[in-house]
């Protein structure tokens, strides 16, 4: 079972995502997590998928969109570590991605195939990690972090992300 990070393994803007992932085996997690963010949203009609809580925040649709795109990244990042690439890595700015990408114009459905692909394969590229390799350090954004630590980042984003839905959204 992967071990949580320890805290000199990833920069504190990234404490919170690690510590709201619930202790267990991380791969189920993030298996089940997919399930539920994909349960928490499928039924929406179309005019809900479009809501925004507030004049100036993301969309519903435009949430979902994000949380793939944060994962690609993390996913890459993990991929870079893993394979002992020590070159640091650029930011992102996450509003600039959403604005890009036009994801109000896409389907619920669609975006959340897409959310369950980038999973699939977040998945895939986890189980093929040894566990020394877990420990592997890299740079991004100016940040150190392990492996691990990107690991427990992608559970925690998705989790921070389906709380804000059910509180800011859907309550």
């Amino acid at each position: 079972m992967l071990k949580r990070p320890e805290s000199n393994e990833y920069s504190s803007n990234q404490a919170v995502y690690i510590e709201v992932v619930p202790e267990g085996d991380l791969i189920g997690i993030l298996k089940q997590q997919i399930k539920d963010t994909v349960a928490l949203l499928s039924d929406l009609t179309a005019d809900k998928a479009g809501f925004r809580y507030a004049p100036g925040k993301w969309s519903i649709k435009e949430v979902v969109g994000h949380m793939a795109d944060t994962e690609r990244i993390m996913s890459y990042r993990l991929l870079r570590f893993a394979r002992g690439d020590n070159t640091s890595l650029a930011g992102f700015d996450e509003d600039a991605y959403v604005k890009g990408a036009s994801f109000d114009s896409s389907s619920l459905a669609d975006l959340l195939d897409s959310l369950a692909a980038v999973r699939t394969a977040t998945l895939a590229l986890l189980k093929g990690i040894t566990p020394e390799v877990f420990l592997r350090l890299g740079s991004a954004n100016q940040s150190v972090l392990s492996v691990r630590a990107l690991a427990y980042i992608i559970a925690g984003h998705e989790l921070h992300h389906q709380n804000v839905l059910k509180e800011r959204y859907l309550g």
